[in-house]
């Protein structure tokens, strides 16, 4: 999919004090930028922000840290913020990169319809392939918890195996996610395949 670019987005990244500059450098210690040892959530690959801004809103005890590898992507995930959040930051940063910048810290992955990659060559380049998930293992603080959504069936077969194989214990799954939950807080994707009547699969992944 082409991304639109976005006017003055150097300007909007640059004068974002959610946006994290230098990352690597609270590698192990994200909970003194929040001044307080609450819960991180980290969603890999928060596109527009609506998903992680609403659930930041929703629970103040909870710090939420949202990862986003393009520039105009996250730029618009910025204009949403409200100015009266202060348990979210933002990174910018290609995902296989993720274990430079957390270590035992945290609590949550959330996986929010990511690229499918659906040729079988690119299916190394899946958040939950072998390579991701072993990644995963170092930054967790103690249970290990993924929650996933997606509206693409074969990634979803996938990720039930990887994450089996890999030891997870496998709850809450749903082929249907809408039709047996409500009250769901919805990434911009999920409000539009919701709209279309596309199924969006859910799974909760644990391991101690």
């Amino acid at each position: 999919m082409r991304l639109r670019n976005v006017k003055n987005k150097e300007e909007i990244l640059n004068n974002c004090d959610y946006l994290i500059k230098n990352p690597t450098v609270y590698k192990g210690t994200w909970h003194t930028l929040f001044n307080n040892n609450n819960p991180i959530y980290l969603e890999i690959g928060m596109g527009k922000g609506k998903f992680i801004i609403e659930n930041a809103l929703k629970n103040p005890d909870i710090n939420y840290i949202g990862i986003e590898r393009f520039d105009s992507v996250m730029a618009k995930a910025i204009k949403k913020i409200p100015k009266e959040i202060n348990n979210l930051r933002l990174i910018r940063l290609n995902a296989l990169d993720i274990d430079t910048i957390f270590y035992k810290e945290i609590d949550l992955i959330y996986l929010n319809f990511s690229d499918p990659w659906q040729k079988k060559r690119w299916h190394h380049r899946r958040l939950t392939s072998p390579v991701f998930l072993e990644k995963y293992e170092y930054l967790f603080k103690n249970t290990k918890r993924i929650e996933l959504k997606t509206d693409n069936e074969d990634l979803f077969i996938f990720s039930l195996e990887t994450l089996s194989n890999k030891g997870y214990s496998l709850n809450d799954i749903s082929f249907d996610y809408h039709k047996t939950h409500e009250n769901i807080i919805m990434s911009e994707y999920e409000e539009r395949f919701n709209k279309e009547g596309k199924n969006v699969y859910h799974l909760f992944a644990q391991k101690k």
